[in-house]
C-alpha cells in the first residue's frame, strides 16, 4: 500500500505547524422579530465577544452576504493550540444572540510544507504559521483526492503537481493557504485563496481544470466567496443594517 507522503528521506524540513479553522455562521430569521433595542444590544454584545482577545489566536472576519445563501459570515482563525478555538467558539454561544446563531459549515486543518516542493519556495506552502495576506477577497473550499492518487509513485505525483504549481505562478497576486485535514476533519485538505480580483481567481481555477492533477479530484465543494470586512461591518451586514 502506497503512502500519501514522500518516501523516507524525501520529507522537506519544516518549522512549527499551526492549526487553521474556518467557521461559517448565520443568524436565524426569527432573531429579526426581536425589538430593535434588543437586537442592537445583541450585536454589541457579540462584537465584544469577538473582539475579546484569546491567547495565541489570530482572527480575520469576512461577510458572505450576497455571495452564499444560508451563510452570513466567516471567522478565519489560526492558532498553534486547538484549545484557542474552543475558548473562542464557546464564547460565541453566550449572550442574547448566541441562541440565534447557526454554524452551517466548519473546517479544520493544519499548515505544513507541501512534500512536492522539495527545496523550491512557493507562496502559501512554506513551513511555519499561516500568514494572511489581508487581501480583499478570500475563496475557501474543501478538497478530497481520489484514492487512485495515493497509489501513484511519489515521483509521479510530484511531476503532476509541478504543472499545477507552474500555473499557479502565473497568478502571483493570488495567495494560496493549504490546510492539511487528514485525520482531523472530513476532507483531506481545506484550501483558501486570497486575492483582490475575483476575475483573476476565476481564471486561475479555469486554467487548472484541464491539468492532469485535476483528474484525481474527487470533491472540491462547497465553495465560499468571502469579502474581508471589520467585525462590526460583518455583523451589520448579517443583521440587515445599512
Amino acid at each position: 500500500m502506497s503512502s500519501p507522503g514522500p518516501p523516507r528521506g524525501h520529507a522537506p524540513e519544516e518549522g512549527p505547524r499551526e492549526f487553521v479553522r474556518y467557521l461559517f455562521w448565520a443568524i436565524r430569521p426569527e432573531w429579526r422579530r426581536r425589538a430593535p433595542p434588543d437586537r442592537q444590544a445583541d450585536l454589541d454584545d457579540l462584537l465584544d465577544r469577538i473582539g475579546s482577545p484569546v491567547p495565541d489566536l489570530t482572527l480575520r472576519t469576512y461577510s458572505l452576504v450576497g455571495t452564499r445563501t444560508g451563510v452570513h459570515g466567516l471567522l478565519w482563525m489560526m492558532s498553534p493550540r486547538l484549545e484557542a478555538f474552543q475558548e473562542f467558539e464557546g464564547r460565541l454561544w453566550g449572550g442574547g444572540l448566541g441562541g440565534f446563531l447557526e454554524f452551517p459549515y466548519g473546517y479544520l486543518g493544519m499548515g505544513r510544507r507541501s512534500e512536492y516542493l522539495g527545496g523550491h519556495a512557493h507562496a502559501g506552502q512554506e513551513s511555519g504559521p499561516t500568514r494572511p495576506a489581508d487581501r480583499r477577497y478570500l475563496f475557501v473550499y474543501p478538497l478530497v483526492k481520489k484514492r487512485e492518487w495515493y497509489g501513484l509513485p511519489f515521483e509521479e505525483r510530484r511531476r503532476i503537481m509541478g504543472e499545477h504549481f507552474r500555473i499557479g505562478h502565473a497568478y502571483p497576486d493570488v495567495t494560496i493557504h493549504t490546510g492539511y485535514s487528514f485525520g482531523l476533519d472530513d476532507a483531506e485538505f481545506i484550501l483558501a485563496f486570497e486575492g483582490d480580483s475575483p476575475a483573476e481567481f476565476l481564471d486561475l481555477v479555469q486554467a487548472l481544470r484541464p491539468t492532469e492533477a485535476s483528474r484525481y479530484t474527487a470533491l472540491e465543494t462547497p465553495i465560499f466567496t468571502c469579502l474581508a470586512v471589520p467585525p462590526r461591518r460583518m455583523l451589520e451586514l448579517a443583521a440587515g443594517l445599512p
